[in-house]
Protein backbone atom coordinates (compact mmCIF):
# COMPACT_ATOMS: atom_id res chain seq x y z
CA UNK A 1 0.00 0.00 0.00
CA UNK A 2 2.85 2.36 0.85
CA UNK A 3 4.42 1.65 -2.53
CA UNK A 4 1.10 2.36 -4.29
CA UNK A 5 0.67 5.76 -2.63
CA UNK A 6 4.34 6.45 -3.24
CA UNK A 7 3.80 6.03 -6.97
CA UNK A 8 0.81 8.35 -6.87
CA UNK A 9 2.85 10.98 -5.04
CA UNK A 10 5.71 10.59 -7.51
CA UNK A 11 3.26 10.98 -10.41
CA UNK A 12 1.92 14.21 -8.88
CA UNK A 13 5.47 15.50 -8.35
CA UNK A 14 6.51 14.76 -11.93
CA UNK A 15 3.40 16.05 -13.74
CA UNK A 16 3.00 19.57 -15.09
CA UNK A 17 0.88 20.87 -12.23
CA UNK A 18 0.41 24.32 -13.75
CA UNK A 19 -0.95 22.78 -16.95
CA UNK A 20 -3.32 20.61 -14.90
CA UNK A 21 -4.55 23.60 -12.87
CA UNK A 22 -5.22 25.50 -16.09
CA UNK A 23 -7.31 22.61 -17.38
CA UNK A 24 -9.24 22.49 -14.10
CA UNK A 25 -9.89 26.26 -14.24
CA UNK A 26 -11.00 26.11 -17.89
CA UNK A 27 -13.26 23.12 -17.19
CA UNK A 28 -14.88 24.88 -14.22
CA UNK A 29 -15.51 28.01 -16.26
CA UNK A 30 -17.03 25.92 -19.06
CA UNK A 31 -19.37 24.12 -16.65
CA UNK A 32 -20.58 27.42 -15.19
CA UNK A 33 -21.41 28.83 -18.63
CA UNK A 34 -23.20 25.64 -19.69
CA UNK A 35 -25.12 25.54 -16.42
CA UNK A 36 -26.50 28.94 -17.38
CA UNK A 37 -27.27 27.86 -20.95
CA UNK A 38 -29.22 24.86 -19.63
CA UNK A 39 -31.88 27.32 -18.40
CA UNK A 40 -32.90 27.91 -22.01
CA UNK A 41 -33.29 24.28 -23.01
CA UNK A 42 -34.63 20.95 -21.86
CA UNK A 43 -31.16 19.52 -22.52
CA UNK A 44 -28.83 19.39 -19.53
CA UNK A 45 -25.63 20.62 -21.14
CA UNK A 46 -23.97 20.89 -17.74
CA UNK A 47 -24.41 17.18 -17.03
CA UNK A 48 -23.31 16.12 -20.51
CA UNK A 49 -20.21 18.29 -20.31
CA UNK A 50 -19.36 17.03 -16.82
CA UNK A 51 -19.52 13.42 -18.02
CA UNK A 52 -17.37 14.30 -21.05
CA UNK A 53 -14.80 16.04 -18.82
CA UNK A 54 -14.57 13.09 -16.43
CA UNK A 55 -14.23 10.59 -19.30
CA UNK A 56 -11.73 12.84 -21.01
CA UNK A 57 -9.58 13.24 -17.90
CA UNK A 58 -9.64 9.48 -17.28
CA UNK A 59 -8.57 8.92 -20.88
CA UNK A 60 -5.86 11.59 -20.51
CA UNK A 61 -4.55 9.88 -17.37
CA UNK A 62 -4.43 6.50 -19.13
CA UNK A 63 -2.48 8.10 -22.00
CA UNK A 64 0.11 9.44 -19.55
CA UNK A 65 0.81 5.92 -18.25
CA UNK A 66 2.34 4.88 -21.60
CA UNK A 67 5.47 6.59 -22.89
CA UNK A 68 4.48 8.71 -25.91
CA UNK A 69 7.34 7.14 -27.88
CA UNK A 70 5.73 3.74 -27.35
CA UNK A 71 2.36 5.12 -28.47
CA UNK A 72 3.90 6.70 -31.58
CA UNK A 73 5.69 3.45 -32.47
CA UNK A 74 2.24 2.10 -33.38
CA UNK A 75 1.59 5.02 -35.74
CA UNK A 76 0.47 2.67 -38.52
CA UNK A 77 -2.27 1.24 -36.29
CA UNK A 78 -3.38 4.76 -35.30
CA UNK A 79 -3.34 5.89 -38.95
CA UNK A 80 -5.23 2.84 -40.18
CA UNK A 81 -7.89 3.17 -37.51
CA UNK A 82 -8.28 6.89 -38.29
CA UNK A 83 -8.82 6.28 -42.01
CA UNK A 84 -11.26 3.45 -41.26
CA UNK A 85 -13.21 5.64 -38.82
CA UNK A 86 -13.48 8.55 -41.27
CA UNK A 87 -14.53 6.32 -44.19
CA UNK A 88 -17.03 4.47 -41.99
CA UNK A 89 -18.53 7.82 -40.98
CA UNK A 90 -18.67 8.92 -44.61
CA UNK A 91 -20.53 5.76 -45.61
CA UNK A 92 -22.71 5.03 -42.58
CA UNK A 93 -22.70 8.25 -40.57
CA UNK A 94 -25.59 10.48 -39.58
CA UNK A 95 -26.38 13.32 -41.97
CA UNK A 96 -27.17 16.80 -40.72
CA UNK A 97 -29.11 18.93 -43.18
CA UNK A 98 -30.88 22.29 -42.99
CA UNK A 99 -32.58 24.78 -45.27
CA UNK A 100 -29.37 26.80 -45.76
CA UNK A 101 -27.80 24.03 -47.80
CA UNK A 102 -25.67 22.47 -45.07
CA UNK A 103 -25.29 18.74 -45.68
CA UNK A 104 -22.71 17.14 -43.39
CA UNK A 105 -22.17 13.49 -42.54
CA UNK A 106 -19.59 13.77 -39.75
CA UNK A 107 -21.22 11.85 -36.90
CA UNK A 108 -21.78 8.18 -36.09
CA UNK A 109 -24.39 6.78 -33.75
CA UNK A 110 -23.27 4.94 -30.62
CA UNK A 111 -26.83 4.09 -29.64
CA UNK A 112 -27.02 6.30 -26.56
CA UNK A 113 -25.29 9.28 -28.17
CA UNK A 114 -23.52 10.46 -31.33
CA UNK A 115 -19.78 10.78 -31.91
CA UNK A 116 -17.94 13.14 -34.26
CA UNK A 117 -15.14 11.03 -35.69
CA UNK A 118 -12.94 13.92 -36.82
CA UNK A 119 -12.44 15.00 -33.20
CA UNK A 120 -10.70 11.75 -32.32
CA UNK A 121 -8.79 11.77 -35.61
CA UNK A 122 -7.34 15.19 -34.69
CA UNK A 123 -5.68 13.55 -31.68
CA UNK A 124 -4.53 10.65 -33.84
CA UNK A 125 -3.07 13.16 -36.31
CA UNK A 126 -1.01 14.67 -33.49
CA UNK A 127 0.63 11.25 -33.11
CA UNK A 128 1.02 10.14 -36.73
CA UNK A 129 2.19 13.46 -38.13
CA UNK A 130 4.57 14.02 -35.21
CA UNK A 131 6.07 10.58 -35.87
CA UNK A 132 6.39 11.37 -39.58
CA UNK A 133 8.21 14.62 -38.79
CA UNK A 134 10.44 12.95 -36.18
CA UNK A 135 11.58 10.32 -38.70
CA UNK A 136 12.44 12.98 -41.28
CA UNK A 137 14.27 14.99 -38.63
CA UNK A 138 16.25 11.98 -37.47
CA UNK A 139 17.27 11.07 -41.04
CA UNK A 140 17.96 14.70 -42.01
CA UNK A 141 15.42 14.59 -44.85
CA UNK A 142 13.45 17.72 -43.94
CA UNK A 143 15.01 19.82 -46.71
CA UNK A 144 14.18 17.48 -49.57
CA UNK A 145 11.18 18.51 -51.66
CA UNK A 146 9.78 14.99 -52.11
CA UNK A 147 9.62 14.43 -48.35
CA UNK A 148 8.05 17.83 -47.71
CA UNK A 149 5.49 17.01 -50.41
CA UNK A 150 4.74 13.71 -48.68
CA UNK A 151 4.09 15.63 -45.47
CA UNK A 152 1.44 17.54 -47.42
CA UNK A 153 -0.06 14.29 -48.68
CA UNK A 154 -0.19 13.01 -45.08
CA UNK A 155 -2.20 16.09 -44.04
CA UNK A 156 -4.42 15.99 -47.13
CA UNK A 157 -5.81 12.57 -46.17
CA UNK A 158 -7.82 13.72 -43.10
CA UNK A 159 -8.50 17.09 -44.70
CA UNK A 160 -9.93 15.50 -47.82
CA UNK A 161 -12.06 13.05 -45.86
CA UNK A 162 -13.46 15.94 -43.79
CA UNK A 163 -14.37 17.83 -46.96
CA UNK A 164 -16.11 14.74 -48.34
CA UNK A 165 -18.06 14.53 -45.08
CA UNK A 166 -19.13 18.15 -45.54
CA UNK A 167 -17.17 19.30 -42.48
CA UNK A 168 -14.91 21.99 -43.93
CA UNK A 169 -14.40 23.54 -40.49
CA UNK A 170 -12.57 20.41 -39.30
CA UNK A 171 -10.52 20.37 -42.52
CA UNK A 172 -9.32 23.91 -41.78
CA UNK A 173 -8.25 22.87 -38.26
CA UNK A 174 -6.25 19.93 -39.66
CA UNK A 175 -4.55 22.38 -42.03
CA UNK A 176 -3.62 24.67 -39.13
CA UNK A 177 -2.23 21.72 -37.14
CA UNK A 178 -0.19 20.76 -40.21
CA UNK A 179 1.23 24.29 -40.44
CA UNK A 180 2.11 24.55 -36.73
CA UNK A 181 3.79 21.14 -36.57
CA UNK A 182 5.68 21.64 -39.84
CA UNK A 183 6.93 25.07 -38.74
CA UNK A 184 8.17 23.78 -35.39
CA UNK A 185 9.86 20.86 -37.17
CA UNK A 186 11.92 23.27 -39.25
CA UNK A 187 10.35 22.96 -42.69
CA UNK A 188 11.94 25.71 -44.77
CA UNK A 189 10.01 28.96 -45.13
CA UNK A 190 10.16 28.81 -48.93
CA UNK A 191 7.78 25.85 -48.82
CA UNK A 192 5.30 27.83 -46.73
CA UNK A 193 5.62 30.77 -49.14
CA UNK A 194 4.94 28.46 -52.06
CA UNK A 195 1.96 26.93 -50.30
CA UNK A 196 0.33 30.27 -49.52
CA UNK A 197 1.06 31.48 -53.04
CA UNK A 198 -0.75 28.45 -54.41
CA UNK A 199 -3.68 29.12 -52.07
CA UNK A 200 -3.97 32.71 -53.28
CA UNK A 201 -3.99 31.57 -56.90
CA UNK A 202 -6.54 28.83 -56.19
CA UNK A 203 -8.86 31.02 -54.06
CA UNK A 204 -10.89 32.47 -56.97
CA UNK A 205 -11.31 29.01 -58.47
CA UNK A 206 -12.38 27.60 -55.10
CA UNK A 207 -14.95 30.40 -54.74
CA UNK A 208 -16.43 29.71 -58.17
CA UNK A 209 -16.31 25.92 -58.35
CA UNK A 210 -15.73 24.49 -54.88
CA UNK A 211 -17.63 26.45 -52.22
CA UNK A 212 -21.31 25.70 -51.69
CA UNK A 213 -23.80 28.53 -51.94
CA UNK A 214 -24.44 28.58 -48.17
CA UNK A 215 -20.68 28.94 -47.56
CA UNK A 216 -20.48 31.92 -49.90
CA UNK A 217 -23.41 33.53 -48.09
CA UNK A 218 -21.58 33.14 -44.78
CA UNK A 219 -18.60 35.03 -46.18
CA UNK A 220 -20.71 37.86 -47.57
CA UNK A 221 -23.02 38.06 -44.56
CA UNK A 222 -20.30 38.69 -41.98
CA UNK A 223 -19.39 41.99 -43.68
CA UNK A 224 -22.98 43.14 -44.21
CA UNK A 225 -24.56 42.65 -40.79
CA UNK A 226 -25.77 46.27 -40.74
CA UNK A 227 -28.12 45.38 -43.59
CA UNK A 228 -31.49 44.51 -41.93
CA UNK A 229 -32.16 41.79 -44.50
CA UNK A 230 -28.81 40.13 -43.72
CA UNK A 231 -29.30 40.57 -39.96
CA UNK A 232 -32.62 38.72 -40.17
CA UNK A 233 -31.36 36.14 -42.65
CA UNK A 234 -27.93 34.65 -43.28
CA UNK A 235 -26.26 36.84 -40.65
CA UNK A 236 -28.86 36.31 -37.92
CA UNK A 237 -26.69 34.17 -35.64
CA UNK A 238 -23.70 36.51 -35.73
CA UNK A 239 -25.85 39.61 -35.43
CA UNK A 240 -27.57 38.29 -32.32
CA UNK A 241 -24.28 37.04 -30.91
CA UNK A 242 -22.70 40.46 -31.31
CA UNK A 243 -25.66 42.08 -29.51
CA UNK A 244 -25.35 39.59 -26.62
CA UNK A 245 -21.63 40.24 -26.22
CA UNK A 246 -22.12 44.01 -26.31
CA UNK A 247 -25.03 43.91 -23.85
CA UNK A 248 -22.74 42.64 -21.10
CA UNK A 249 -20.61 45.79 -21.21
CA UNK A 250 -17.76 45.73 -18.64
CA UNK A 251 -18.98 43.39 -15.87
CA UNK A 252 -21.90 41.59 -17.46
CA UNK A 253 -25.47 41.08 -16.34
CA UNK A 254 -24.50 38.41 -13.85
CA UNK A 255 -23.93 34.67 -14.05
CA UNK A 256 -27.26 32.83 -14.58
CA UNK A 257 -28.93 36.24 -15.05
CA UNK A 258 -28.60 36.93 -18.77
CA UNK A 259 -32.08 37.45 -20.29
CA UNK A 260 -30.88 36.77 -23.83
CA UNK A 261 -29.25 33.54 -22.71
CA UNK A 262 -32.45 32.45 -21.00
CA UNK A 263 -34.56 33.25 -24.06
CA UNK A 264 -32.08 31.46 -26.36
CA UNK A 265 -31.79 34.47 -28.67
CA UNK A 266 -28.48 33.18 -30.09
CA UNK A 267 -28.85 29.84 -31.83
CA UNK A 268 -26.32 27.17 -30.83
CA UNK A 269 -25.20 29.30 -27.90
CA UNK A 270 -24.19 26.12 -26.07
CA UNK A 271 -21.62 25.20 -28.72
CA UNK A 272 -20.47 27.51 -31.51
CA UNK A 273 -21.53 30.69 -29.69
CA UNK A 274 -20.65 29.95 -26.05
CA UNK A 275 -18.44 33.06 -26.14
CA UNK A 276 -21.61 35.18 -26.41
CA UNK A 277 -22.82 33.69 -23.11
CA UNK A 278 -19.61 34.78 -21.39
CA UNK A 279 -19.96 38.23 -22.95
CA UNK A 280 -23.55 38.80 -21.86
CA UNK A 281 -23.34 37.39 -18.34
CA UNK A 282 -19.75 38.21 -17.36
CA UNK A 283 -19.02 41.13 -19.67
CA UNK A 284 -15.68 42.26 -21.03
CA UNK A 285 -13.93 40.98 -17.90
CA UNK A 286 -15.40 37.51 -18.38
CA UNK A 287 -14.39 37.45 -22.06
CA UNK A 288 -10.84 38.53 -21.24
CA UNK A 289 -10.61 35.88 -18.50
CA UNK A 290 -11.69 33.21 -20.97
CA UNK A 291 -9.13 34.37 -23.54
CA UNK A 292 -6.41 34.65 -20.87
CA UNK A 293 -6.96 31.06 -19.75
CA UNK A 294 -6.63 29.80 -23.32
CA UNK A 295 -3.54 31.94 -23.95
CA UNK A 296 -1.91 30.61 -20.77
CA UNK A 297 -2.73 27.08 -21.91
CA UNK A 298 -1.02 27.77 -25.23
CA UNK A 299 2.02 29.33 -23.55
CA UNK A 300 2.37 26.35 -21.23
CA UNK A 301 2.09 24.00 -24.19
CA UNK A 302 4.99 25.85 -25.86
CA UNK A 303 6.96 25.49 -22.62
CA UNK A 304 6.37 21.74 -22.55
CA UNK A 305 7.40 21.51 -26.20
CA UNK A 306 10.67 23.31 -25.43
CA UNK A 307 11.59 21.07 -22.48
CA UNK A 308 10.68 17.86 -24.33
CA UNK A 309 13.39 15.22 -24.31
CA UNK A 310 13.15 14.70 -28.08
CA UNK A 311 11.71 16.22 -31.27
CA UNK A 312 8.76 13.80 -31.24
CA UNK A 313 7.48 15.25 -27.97
CA UNK A 314 7.91 18.80 -29.27
CA UNK A 315 5.96 17.99 -32.42
CA UNK A 316 3.10 16.43 -30.42
CA UNK A 317 2.87 19.61 -28.32
CA UNK A 318 2.94 21.69 -31.52
CA UNK A 319 -0.04 19.72 -32.82
CA UNK A 320 -2.02 20.45 -29.67
CA UNK A 321 -1.00 24.11 -29.89
CA UNK A 322 -2.13 24.35 -33.52
CA UNK A 323 -5.47 22.72 -32.76
CA UNK A 324 -6.33 24.87 -29.72
CA UNK A 325 -5.02 28.15 -31.16
CA UNK A 326 -6.79 27.81 -34.52
CA UNK A 327 -10.11 26.72 -33.01
CA UNK A 328 -10.02 29.56 -30.48
CA UNK A 329 -9.15 32.20 -33.09
CA UNK A 330 -11.75 31.04 -35.61
CA UNK A 331 -14.49 30.63 -33.00
CA UNK A 332 -13.97 33.94 -31.22
CA UNK A 333 -13.53 35.71 -34.58
CA UNK A 334 -16.81 34.15 -35.69
CA UNK A 335 -18.62 35.28 -32.51
CA UNK A 336 -17.26 38.83 -32.87
CA UNK A 337 -18.40 38.90 -36.53
CA UNK A 338 -14.83 39.28 -37.76
CA UNK A 339 -14.75 35.88 -39.48
CA UNK A 340 -17.56 33.92 -41.18
CA UNK A 341 -19.43 31.12 -39.42
CA UNK A 342 -17.59 27.87 -40.05
CA UNK A 343 -18.86 25.41 -37.42
CA UNK A 344 -15.74 25.47 -35.24
CA UNK A 345 -16.29 25.13 -31.49
CA UNK A 346 -14.42 26.97 -28.73
CA UNK A 347 -11.98 24.38 -27.29
CA UNK A 348 -12.83 23.10 -23.79
CA UNK A 349 -15.72 25.60 -23.46
CA UNK A 350 -18.29 24.57 -26.06
CA UNK A 351 -20.73 21.78 -25.27
CA UNK A 352 -20.15 18.52 -27.09
CA UNK A 353 -19.44 15.11 -25.65
CA UNK A 354 -17.05 13.76 -28.30
CA UNK A 355 -15.23 17.04 -28.99
CA UNK A 356 -14.83 17.85 -25.29
CA UNK A 357 -13.56 14.39 -24.32
CA UNK A 358 -11.10 14.21 -27.22
CA UNK A 359 -9.60 17.59 -26.32
CA UNK A 360 -8.65 16.12 -22.95
CA UNK A 361 -6.94 13.25 -24.74
CA UNK A 362 -4.81 15.89 -26.46
CA UNK A 363 -4.03 17.42 -23.08
CA UNK A 364 -3.05 13.93 -21.89
CA UNK A 365 -0.48 13.64 -24.68
CA UNK A 366 1.06 17.00 -23.76
CA UNK A 367 1.15 15.96 -20.10
CA UNK A 368 2.77 12.71 -21.23
CA UNK A 369 5.56 14.66 -22.94
CA UNK A 370 6.24 16.64 -19.77
CA UNK A 371 6.17 13.58 -17.50
CA UNK A 372 9.02 12.02 -19.50
CA UNK A 373 11.03 15.16 -20.25
CA UNK A 374 13.85 14.21 -17.86
CA UNK A 375 14.24 10.73 -19.27
CA UNK A 376 16.83 9.51 -21.76
CA UNK A 377 16.40 5.99 -23.16
CA UNK A 378 14.04 5.10 -20.33
CA UNK A 379 16.30 6.41 -17.55
CA UNK A 380 15.28 9.39 -15.44
CA UNK A 381 17.78 12.21 -15.04
CA UNK A 382 17.84 13.66 -11.54
CA UNK A 383 19.16 17.07 -10.66
CA UNK A 384 22.38 16.96 -8.68
CA UNK A 385 22.26 18.61 -5.28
Amino acid sequence: MTRFFGRIWQYIKDMDKFLFLLIVAISTYSLLLLKSVSRASESNYFKTQLVAIVLGLVGAWILTLIDYNAIASFWYVVAGFSIFLMIYTLLFGISIQNDDGVNAKAWISLGFTTFQSSELVKIAFMITFAKHLAILKERDLMRRFIHVALLGVHALVPMGLCVLQGDTGAAVIFFCMFLAMSFIAGVQLRYFAGLFGAILVAAPLAWKYFLEEYQKKRFTAVYNLDDPLVARGDGYQQYQGRISIGSGQMWGRGLFEGPRVESNRVTFQQSDFIFSVAGEELGFIGCMLLIALLVLLLIRTIHDARVSRDPLGSFICAGFFGMIASQAIFNIGMCLAILPVMGVTLPFFSAGGSSAACLYFGYGLVQNVYLHHREVDGFTLRRSR
